[in-house]
């Protein structure tokens, strides 16, 4: 194998399939990334068997991506990204020379590499269905923003640690819960699904894929099997496994009907949070209290060791119904935090009931904060 690329397309296709390489893994070999020279592309691959990235970078244009040997050969991943992010040159030249040593080279510099037989590498097939699912780049990375936050960190409920994806007809619902709140965003497809699908989707791998996705514009194939989904975009393939287990029915958490509802401006109500739970310690999750006279909002919180903070605005209301509840100032912040729009309304069911988020903007997404008992 030998070629030369610009540095520039080599390091993007580095950095997108590097955040698959495992430093803790126990087969040694996946925790290099798998270089393979074939038909004038250049494909890479590394997984951590938990997520598998691949992307290839076509030989278009000589000026930029000359090939003159084919070939592949598993580099050691850490050592490559690192060699091309600091090589200053525009230019790098990769040999492999002795079948497994690797010379990577520019005008100035040369570093020689110990490289892995392509035949340790594990068999990663990255097929396609038959049945994909499609949404537009930027559609997929508002569901992850404003549901993956709510994701519970504890393994102990493996199941409420990933985002459930329900497909039926049309209809695609995502929810994420760590049993305290629940995020849920709805999208109508483009294309009715023939198959219905429930799957479970761990949070962090789904993150990780959103972080790489370029355009909004562009297209994402969605390639559902029963324990894992494929991902394509352009030249990109991410497969993570599914998380096993039963998604709870999040719909029943959520009321039919509120007795008061508040609409007030998104940035002020969030601010004024903020400002009262400075006060507020982690030991006491955050708890700030909220109450309504009248058309006049108090948000208030208070710390036997800090000291107490109170805080009033204007809002309007449905009705002359007035409330007080408590809840944690850290998730209805990252509730609202979700939100791109204007205002939002605020319903309330009762003083022991979940609160939940909506915006007349915005009827795809929901939001529910549990209210906590301060008594």
């Amino acid at each position: 194998m030998k070629f030369t690329i610009k540095k520039d397309l080599l390091l993007d296709a580095l950095n997108k399939v590097s955040k698959a390489i495992s430093t803790k893994n126990l087969i040694p070999v996946l925790a290099g990334i798998k270089f393979e020279l074939r038909k004038k592309k250049l494909t890479l691959t590394a997984s951590d068997n938990d997520i598998t990235i691949q992307t290839s970078i076509d030989c278009l244009n000589e000026d930029d991506f000359r090939i003159e040997r084919e070939g592949s050969i598993i580099i050691q991943g850490k050592y490559i990204l690192d060699i091309v992010r600091k090589l200053p040159d525009q230019f790098i030249n990769i040999e492999v020379i002795d079948e497994l040593k690797i010379l990577i080279y520019t005008e100035k510099s040369e570093f020689n590499l110990n490289g892995i037989s392509e035949s340790e590498y594990p068999n990663i097939g990255l097929e396609e269905s038959k049945k994909k699912i499609c949404l537009k780049a930027g559609v997929f990375k508002s569901i992850v923003n404003q549901t993956a936050f709510a994701s519970s960190n504890e393994e102990s409920k493996a199941v409420l640690t990933g985002i459930n994806f329900n497909i039926v007809g049309n209809i695609l619902e995502c929810n994420s819960t760590d049993s305290y709140r629940l995020a849920r965003k709805v999208i109508t497809l483009n294309v009715e699904s023939e198959d219905s699908y429930n799957i479970v989707i761990p949070s962090h791998n789904i993150i990780e894929f959103s972080k790489i996705l370029g355009d909004d514009d562009m297209e994402v194939e969605l390639h559902i099997f029963n324990n894992k989904i494929l991902f394509k975009t352009g030249n990109l393939k991410f497969e993570s496994r599914l998380i096993n287990g039963t998604y709870p029915n999040t719909s029943n958490l959520l009321p039919d009907d509120s007795f008061m509802v508040i609409h007030t401006n998104l940035n002020d109500f969030y601010d004024v949070i903020d400002r009262v739970s400075i006060l507020t310690s982690d030991k006491e999750k955050n708890i700030v209290t909220l109450e309504t006279k009248g058309n006049i909002l108090i948000l208030k919180s208070s710390s036997a060791e800090i000291g107490r903070v109170e805080e009033k605005m204007e809002i309007s209301k449905n009705n002359q119904e007035d409330i007080k509840i408590s809840f944690s100032a850290k998730y209805m912040m990252e509730a609202l935090k979700s939100f791109s729009t204007e205002t939002v309304d605020i319903h309330f069911v009762g003083e022991i009931k979940p609160i939940l988020i909506k915006s007349s903007e915005d009827e795809t997404l929901t939001q529910l904060v549990l209210p906590i008992r301060t008594y």
